[in-house]
């Protein structure tokens, strides 16, 4: 009995939107923190498996010589810098309770970069590449423009 009555002293107390904001900052902090250590073990096992991946590739037959090409390695390394990136963002949710849009066009970027250099071209239409230029040229535009606005508003103060 006791424990539905403090639950509606809860509910009650929450009903207010001061402490129902208050509330769903709580629970943003705790999904961004959630957020953050998963991409942090995410993060390990990529680099632990990147460097299983060299380590075989390496030192077996042929040794020295890569038997994948190199560009299915940079995809790995790639994959592991956008996942510092998402991390980042997420860090940089938690430090300002906003989201950083350059941070986040500039993720984008790296993202369609890492697409486009692992591409065979031998496997992809016409379509796609200009898909693929249409991302790139507006993530650039709208980098641009968020740069330009940050830098403005910064001159101001």
């Amino acid at each position: 009995m006791g424990f539905f009555r403090d639950l509606a002293k809860q509910v009650k107390r929450m009903s207010s939107d001061e402490e129902f904001l208050g509330f769903i900052k709580v629970i943003e902090s705790l999904v961004s923190k959630i957020l953050s250590l998963a991409m942090v073990a995410v993060i390990l096992v990529s680099v632990v498996d990147l460097i299983i991946y060299l380590w075989e590739d390496l030192f077996h037959h042929p040794v020295g010589f890569f038997t994948t090409t190199v560009i299915k390695i940079f995809g790995f390394f790639l994959n592991i810098l956008i996942a510092l990136e998402l991390l980042e963002n997420i860090t940089a949710y938690l430090k300002n309770h906003a989201v950083q849009v350059e941070l986040v066009i500039i993720t984008s970027l790296v993202a369609v970069a890492r697409k486009i250099i692992i591409l065979d071209l031998d496997k992809v239409d016409g379509l796609e590449l200009i898909g693929l230029a249409i991302a790139i040229l507006a993530l650039s535009i709208s980098y641009l423009i968020v740069r330009f606005m940050n830098k403005r508003s910064h001159d101001e103060h």
